[in-house]
């Protein structure tokens, strides 16, 4: 949907993206239970249920262990649990409130993960930045820490000739602008290329095809083959795979394929005929054999 807002409004001459990835300091750790239980009630959550959830995050015992040594416990009534799913639920609908009031600045929230677009026309950032002030006092209302260190901006600008843009500032700290950052498993690129995206993709699926050769090697039956190749190898290939395929090259199409079932099940030498054999008799495809669709059609 960013990419989307992104590309639709760089159509237009005059214009570029300020794109700030904000980050909070233990987003989870921060919310106050009483102020959750007005947010819900304004959402016409029903009064039990606002009375189950504060019970479920105040009054939750706390104790560190360390080896054999324990310390005493205590009682936290902030924040929600790490780990449970609850939690990314009840964080979502802490910051549901947390929204932009200027048609050429989109919010977009992900559980903690929240990023501020704003599409500039003709040099005017007013809006933009009002809103970075704005989410600022926001989260000092909520007691939600901005990491000044940790959040950075991107800019992308497609103009020909490029002024200097001023730098935004956020509690009086600068924002440092970088040129790749990496937002919900995808690496996006200050020029909207996936080059640098494939790249990463292809080393990690690289790292784990390690892992079902060495599968292969205890002759495990085709099916756990096909779930394990599904399961850690495919689902990173495919992670995000219709933002950023219509743009691979060739040479990354190549790439790619060669993470399909069949070169993967090969030996490093790619010389064992009779273990390709065992896998994928005489005449029929690999993809046929394992049912797994190949990447490229």
């Amino acid at each position: 949907m960013g990419l989307h807002f992104i590309l639709q409004h760089l159509d237009r001459p005059g214009t570029y993206v300020r794109i700030l990835f904000v980050d909070f300091s233990s987003a989870f750790n921060t919310i106050i239970p009483t102020l959750l239980q007005t947010k819900l009630n304004q959402l016409s959550v029903p009064s039990s249920i606002c009375q189950w959830i504060t019970s479920f995050v105040t009054d939750r015992q706390q104790l560190v262990r360390m080896g054999t040594l324990m310390s005493s416990s205590r009682t936290t009534n902030t924040g929600a649990p790490q780990g449970c799913v609850l939690s990314l639920l009840l964080f979502s609908l802490y910051t549901n409130d947390c929204t932009s009031n200027d048609p050429s600045v989109k919010l977009l929230k992900f559980a903690d993960d929240t990023t501020l677009i704003g599409l500039i026309q003709d040099g005017e950032e007013s809006g933009y930045r009002q809103e970075v002030r704005e989410l600022a006092v926001w989260c000092c209302h909520n007691n939600l820490e901005l990491n000044t260190l940790k959040t950075v901006e991107m800019i992308i600008d497609f103009r020909r000739s490029l002024p200097a843009l001023p730098p935004l500032s956020i509690m009086d700290r600068t924002v440092a602008t970088v040129e790749t950052f990496k937002f919900l498993g995808s690496v996006i690129s200050q020029y909207l290329k996936w080059d640098t995206h494939i790249n990463s993709i292809v080393k990690k699926a690289q790292q784990r095809l390690y892992f079902l050769r060495q599968l292969r090697k205890f002759n495990l039956p085709q099916e756990l083959l096909k779930q394990f190749y599904s399961a850690i190898i495919e689902s990173v290939l495919c992670t995000s795979v219709t933002v950023w395929f219509g743009s691979a090259t060739k040479s990354d199409i190549r790439r790619l394929q060669s993470f399909t079932i069949w070169p993967a099940l090969q030996s490093p030498k790619h010389q064992d005929n009779k273990a390709q054999e065992q896998f994928f008799p005489p005449g029929n495809s690999p993809y046929e054999q394992l049912n797994v669709p190949p990447i490229v059609q």
